[in-house]
């Protein structure tokens, strides 16, 4: 079974910031050729949409096959609250609370960002568990696209 990794924008416009490019680029590689699934929300849509077009552009690299669109609905909603009402990230930053409480609910396989003050921080992550398995979800498993891609050869 293809590993589905939810990836917020972060992921995307990574492709081209100096520090991150490497690795979200191999991260497309691995959706484009069809061994990874890319999973993204409508949360991701409407992030898209502010984003410049060469981002956008680089999104529609994906094919239809190697990619997964979920919907926010009431109960990602609900759980997005409960993180914010247990202090995992403020109100300010609902958007961050809806792509993990989607990706939890939808039980992805990792969910991949660069936004490490909100989304990769690993206080943040214990309390978004901690709410998950409060509520009856499973962990979900937030890293880097270097983290969730396996090294080269090369790199041993």
């Amino acid at each position: 079974m293809k590993q589905r990794v939810y990836i917020d924008t972060s992921v995307i416009g990574g492709c081209f910031d100096l520090e991150f490019e490497e690795w979200s680029k191999r991260l497309f590689d691995d959706f484009i050729s069809g061994r990874k699934i890319a999973v993204i929300s409508d949360i991701t849509l409407d992030e898209l949409t502010d984003a410049p077009q060469f981002v956008q552009d680089n999104f529609s690299t994906i094919p239809e096959s190697s990619m997964e669109i979920l919907t926010s609905d009431e109960e990602s909603r609900l759980l997005a609250d409960k993180y914010i009402t247990e202090k995992a990230v403020s109100f300010k930053f609902y958007e961050d609370a809806l792509h993990i409480a989607i990706a939890t609910i939808n039980q992805v396989s990792v969910l991949a960002s660069w936004n490490f003050k909100h989304i990769v921080n690993l206080d943040r992550i214990r309390m978004y568990n901690s709410v998950n398995l409060k509520n009856g979800f499973s962990i979900l498993e937030i890293r880097t696209p270097r983290e969730i891609l396996k090294p080269d050869d090369n790199e041993k």
